[in-house]
């Protein structure tokens, strides 16, 4: 059985803020919506066990992380890269992801995957968002 080539999600209804959005950024992050969603992440402090807001990576920390890493995106679009730094940041760091060279080879990994669809990484940030009930401000972030 083939891949189904149309997004499952065409019909949905979307809110008039996101079609707004989509209409200007497509399914890709500007640095609103990603400044956002990275304040948004957490991860678990080890001393005390409670989950604590991470220290962003600006824009300028991911991209200087990936060149001195030799790493060039072949599918760089807006902050996708920024957002996938911080969403690894948060979730894998420290465990799957021991160091900043494993950080930067994710980024590079997921951004230039060649089998993922333009705007999958915004759109798995949606349905995260969807399916923990977290609305997203979309106004704001346009």
């Amino acid at each position: 059985m083939g891949r189904c080539r149309m997004p499952m999600d065409i019909y949905d209804m979307k809110p008039e803020g996101m079609v707004a959005y989509l209409r200007y950024n497509g399914y890709h992050f500007n640095k609103k919506m990603c400044d956002w969603a990275v304040s948004q992440m957490q991860k678990v402090n080890k001393a005390t066990g409670k989950a604590e807001p991470i220290e962003p990576l600006t824009k300028d920390k991911v991209d200087t992380m990936l060149q001195e890493n030799g790493l060039k995106l072949d599918n760089l679009i807006g902050y996708d890269h920024v957002y996938v730094a911080n969403m690894a940041k948060a979730d894998f760091l420290g465990s799957s992801i021991s160091d900043a060279a494993s950080l930067a080879q994710f980024v590079k990994d997921m951004v230039d995957d060649v089998d993922q669809k333009d705007g999958f990484i915004f759109n798995r940030f949606y349905a995260d968002c969807c399916h923990s009930g977290l609305p997203i401000p979309w106004d704001d972030v346009l």
